[in-house]
């Protein structure tokens, strides 16, 4: 009978497992939700796109930066697409998701959560979910005349469950057409707790870990709260990041009227695909 591979760490190796494992154990898993940076990586213009630097004060001290993109048409804005990205790096590493949007005459607002780009402070969930609010916030004092969609994906998608379900909870005004989540994770907890059981050093603590994670933002206890607002679902078979389960989970959890878009694509790269784009496109226009 063959042998089965040995794992081998070096001391250096093993010691950085264990900062790494320490650390989590002092300040909980809210961190492995957030990697920020400063880099600009690319700007609207590059992209030939009008834009506006916006930067917004939040009620605890924090300024954040975003970025308005109008619609490139010469008739009036179909809709604004309010963007929440992902956990990494900071909104300019993430525009390329939305640049085809103004084109296609929609306006499109993006913020940095605290902690990212421009945005000062250092981020957590509590923080985020504020940030996305003041965005939202934002645009209703500002462009309320056309449709507003909200799009979240993976992080963003997440943030966003819980911003929709309080707004359409609260009847506050404008009234959100639809919400679109692309490869978006079900819930904080319940993803943290997967993910430390994947690993054999985090697996013992798997559950006091996430203990650490709030639980009353998973988007499964959420998503619901939505409706009547129309929600698309979109999740990629092939997404290694944030498993396809997670996209039925939410659907499962949401209420009508619903929609599920099974992609299969890495994760975050759905809209390199033209098919995949019309048909975002047609849930826009279906609810106008």
């Amino acid at each position: 009978a063959g042998r089965h591979p040995r794992v081998l760490l070096n001391s250096k190796a093993l010691t950085t497992l264990l900062f790494a494992f320490l650390t989590l154990l002092q300040t909980g898993c809210s961190s492995v939700f957030f990697y920020p940076n400063n880099t600009t990586y690319i700007t609207p213009d590059r992209l030939e796109l009008d834009y506006e630097d916006v930067f917004l004060n939040t009620a605890d001290g924090q300024t954040l930066h975003g970025w308005w993109l109008p619609a490139k048409t010469n008739e009036p804005a179909k809709g604004t697409i309010y963007y929440l990205h992902g956990n990494a790096q900071n909104v300019s590493a993430h525009i390329l998701n939305v640049a085809w949007l103004p084109p296609e005459g929609y306006n499109v607002f993006t913020l940095d959560y605290r902690g990212y780009g421009q945005s000062t402070g250092a981020p957590d969930i509590e923080g985020a979910l504020h940030d996305v609010e003041t965005g939202l916030r934002w645009l209703a004092e500002h462009h309320t005349d056309q449709p507003l969609f909200l799009l979240g994906q993976s992080l963003g998608g997440a943030l966003g469950i819980a911003l929709a379900s309080e707004w359409v909870q609260r009847n506050e005004q404008p009234e959100l057409n639809g919400v679109i989540l692309d490869g978006t994770f079900s819930g904080f907890r319940y993803i943290a707790r997967e993910k430390l059981n994947n690993f054999w050093l985090t697996w013992p603590v798997q559950y006091p870990l996430s203990w650490t994670i709030p639980d009353n933002y998973e988007g499964t206890d959420r998503i619901a709260g939505i409706a009547p607002v129309p929600v698309v679902i979109i999740h990629s078979i092939r997404d290694g990041i944030i498993p396809f389960h997670h996209g039925t989970r939410l659907y499962d959890a949401a209420e009508q009227p619903k929609e599920f878009l099974q992609t299969d694509t890495p994760h975050a790269a759905t809209f390199v695909i033209p098919a995949y784009r019309e048909a975002v496109l047609e849930f826009l226009e279906d609810n106008f």
